[in-house]
């Protein structure tokens, strides 16, 4: 079984996923999404959960329009001058979550472009912030990619976070939004991965 998890059921367009599939519209933002797909797992049993919608695109990453999946999710948790947050008895703070690695491969061989995003609780507007992220190493910025990707880590399940890019990352007069070029951008990248994971689940080839 497969659960596609999308904020707002507008990011799937027109877009048809197969009946195998089951969709969950998890609400906006890292808590929201975190807690309907954490829900999800905990009724049901799941072999992938795509997590899938619009995002916006870092200068240089990729262009409005774009299909991209999202190799590797961080979510900020830091100071606000971005130094590290120092935990009694050197108790790790998890930033970071990937992916399924064999399903990116795969949609890079069918020419997906794979990008490292940045999960925000607000919507970047300012160029200063946008070029302190993208030295930070984004390329992507989205609102709940990391929250899935991790509850999927935390519960053992495969996941993949897939986005097509809407919107410039920066000043919101520079940003050049279009929700239905993004949309159409996702869509293209889960026919292909829906196209793979059916030719997969035949052969067991990326579990």
């Amino acid at each position: 079984m497969i659960l596609l998890a999308c904020a707002v059921e507008r990011e799937l367009g027109t877009w048809t996923p197969p009946a195998s599939v089951t969709v969950l519209i998890t609400g906006v933002g890292p808590v929201e999404s975190a807690c309907a797909v954490t829900r999800a797992l905990a009724e049901s049993k799941y072999d992938l959960v795509v997590s899938a919608g619009i995002g916006g695109a870092f200068d240089g990453a990729a262009r409005i329009g774009d299909g991209v999946v999202v190799a590797e999710e961080r979510f900020e948790l830091s100071r606000e001058d971005g130094s590290s947050i120092v935990l009694p008895d050197g108790e790790p703070i998890v930033e970071t979550a990937r992916s399924e690695p064999s399903l990116v491969r795969r949609l890079q061989e069918r020419g997906v472009q794979a990008l490292h995003g940045i999960t925000v609780s607000r919507a970047t507007s300012a160029e200063t912030t946008a070029e302190r992220l993208a030295r930070d190493g984004a390329q992507i910025e989205s609102l709940e990619g990391f929250a899935v990707l991790r509850a999927c880590r935390r519960a053992s399940v495969a996941a993949i976070e897939v986005r097509g890019i809407s919107n410039r990352v920066g000043a919101r007069e520079r940003s050049g939004w279009d929700f239905a070029a993004g949309v159409a951008g996702c869509t293209r990248v889960l026919t292909v991965l829906f196209e793979i994971v059916t030719i997969s689940e035949q052969t067991a080839s990326w579990h």
